[in-house]
């Protein structure tokens, strides 16, 4: 709740008082009289005090000038560089906000990691670990409110068990349909197959700060040594497509620039002769055992990896399963000494997303970043019109392709499923789906994930579950159409940029409150920016820290220390 002034709380004591002294005073009557309430009065408001964050100047490199309150409904983000994909990034979960006080209280870490307080559709309940999270309806949303009384989101890894619970009714809506269960989907007149366009990449990943991948050529030679084709026939859903590029072809410029290697084995076999390896080598292989989108086999895709480099470039792999917490923060900060199996969904409609996010040079998770790659992907980021941007990502997608920090293996196609009964049940193209707007015919919405969230303090999570769930109780200043993707206003009204797209001004929408009944205003949207990008924030904290996002989509934290 919003602190109520010191000189209210006085007054209101002197009144109490005042009040006490009469009741003493007063002679009694004949006959009782009902005591007289004290009228009502307004709480007065603390004074808004317009709170900002800045950088001395924008050597550190990053995009982030200032971020201030204007007054109280009024955010001005001014930028180092322009930002074309500005409105689009802002949209994204983890640039949510939660109120001041909330993130002051818990130091941006403790309960902020397990209780967000948002302003979305539903509120927290509770987290029960291991088995569920349980959301209620927030009745005093600004906006369209959620049909059920209560969401609960549960999990499981095997999308055989998914699709028993849907079969069973325990759930109403599941996720990640495995590819051999498309067709018992299909053909079941209880059920409902709903087909996902988000775009997506699976990769196998390498860190060059590790023997023997700092060197290029043992990179190629996977490159070249993997048959990709086979994995994407035998492992994928009708729709996959063995990828060109690490983008998406559906995104802008994500297919510009010459295609990936083709298959061979003798090729690759001769070049890692030629690195020094003409026996090939040991690693690992790792991986977490969560079926994705982009990965809907992995153990199967582990093994048929593992067996490939055996095949045709006599590397020895273990593999080794890990948790899906340990996996995500190992693989993306460049610790894993071997090769691991990763991939990405789209978070918002623009090369950025894939892009930047990977090969930034703030990015540590291939190991040691590459000037030939991020000085192209930062003029290209620079720049609205695609055409005119196309060059720089031609010259970036060659130096990902002659440099190989990873090997692009597929696009997966996937489905959700839901129970035929669940009426507006859907898979937007980017974001979770909008439990609020689906008709179960009952007070409860269950849906069944593929795993636990990590937390849900999402402005330092990248998992797709933990985002998922963060997506129901918190909002940013934008948000994603259900049907198009097309960003459209959410806490904000407006964000207006100048002429070089190097200052954006928002308008923030009035008349919102967070779940615990406090006012939304701009400096709420500064303490929970701050959070995240300010290093020098005593509340950059979170879970791991990382605020990978802030970090990689914004060229850099602001005020980190050399």
């Amino acid at each position: 709740m919003k602190r109520r002034s010191l000189w209210y709380v006085i007054m209101s004591l002197f009144t109490l008082m005042t009040l006490s002294l009469a009741a003493c005073k007063a002679k009694p009557t004949a006959a009782p009289t009902p005591a007289v309430q004290p009228t009502a009065t307004a709480v007065p408001k603390p004074p808004f005090v317009p709170m900002k964050i800045s950088v001395p100047d924008c050597s550190y490199g990053g995009k982030m000038k200032e971020i201030a309150a204007v007054d109280e409904l009024t955010v001005k983000f001014s930028l180092c560089k322009p930002d074309p994909a500005f409105m689009a990034k802002v949209a994204f979960i983890p640039f949510a906000i939660q109120p001041k006080e909330w993130i002051e209280k818990n130091g941006g870490a403790g309960e902020l990691l397990s209780k967000p307080i948002g302003t979305g559709p539903y509120m927290l309940e509770s987290w029960n670990r291991g088995d569920s999270i349980v959301m209620k309806r927030n009745d005093n949303y600004w906006g369209k409110k959620a049909i059920t009384q209560k969401l609960v989101f549960r999990w499981a890894t095997e999308g055989a068990a998914r699709l028993l619970e849907l079969q069973s009714g325990t759930v109403d809506y599941i996720t990640l349909i495995s590819p051999d269960d498309y067709e018992k989907v299909e053909n079941d007149p209880n059920l409902q197959l709903l087909h996902s366009e988000v775009p997506n990449i699976f990769y196998v990943g390498m860190t060059n700060t590790f023997e023997p991948f700092n060197n290029v050529k043992v990179r190629q030679a996977i490159a070249m040594g993997l048959d990709r084709k086979r994995i994407v026939d035998n492992f994928y859903p009708k729709g996959s497509e063995v990828a060109s590029h690490f983008t998406p072809c559906s995104i802008p410029n994500g297919c510009v620039g010459d295609p990936w290697y083709e298959f061979d084995a003798a090729k690759a076999k001769a070049l890692l002769a030629e690195a020094g390896f003409p026996n090939g080598f040991k690693t690992k292989i790792y991986y977490r055992d969560v079926f994705r989108a982009y990965l809907p086999e992995p153990g199967l895709v582990a093994v048929e990896i593992q067996t490939q480099l055996k095949q045709n470039l006599g590397i020895d792999a273990e593999v080794v399963v890990m948790e899906s917490g340990e996996f995500i923060d190992e693989s993306t900060n460049g610790r894993l000494d071997g090769i691991y199996l990763l991939g990405w969904g789209a978070d918002y409609p623009h090369i950025t997303n894939f892009l930047d996010f990977h090969f930034s040079k703030e990015n540590p998770q291939f190991g040691t970043p590459h000037p030939e790659i991020y000085e192209a992907l930062l003029k290209g980021s620079q720049i609205a019109d695609p055409k005119e941007a196309e060059s720089y990502y031609v010259t970036a997608n060659n130096a990902i392709r002659e440099l190989v920090p990873m090997v692009p293996i597929a696009h997966g196609a996937s489905a959700n499923a839901a129970l035929k009964s669940v009426k507006n049940a859907h898979v937007p193209p980017f974001r979770s789906p909008k439990f609020q707007l689906m008709d179960p015919g009952k007070d409860t919405l269950v849906f069944m994930q593929n795993a636990e969230p990590i937390s849900l303090y999402c402005a330092d999570e990248s998992d797709g579950e933990s985002l998922a769930a963060c997506e129901q109780i918190l909002e940013p200043l934008f948000d994603y159409a259900e049907d198009s993707g097309e960003v459209i206003p959410a806490l904000a009204t407006s964000c207006e940029p100048n002429a070089d797209l190097t200052e954006w001004v928002c308008k923030l929408r009035a008349g919102v409150k967070f779940h615990d009944g406090s006012d939304f205003d701009a400096n709420d949207v500064i303490a929970s920016w701050s959070a995240g990008i300010n290093a020098a924030d005593p509340n950059h904290k979170g879970n791991t820290g990382a605020f990978e996002y802030y970090s990689y989509l914004w060229d850099g934290l602001m005020n980190a220390s050399e």
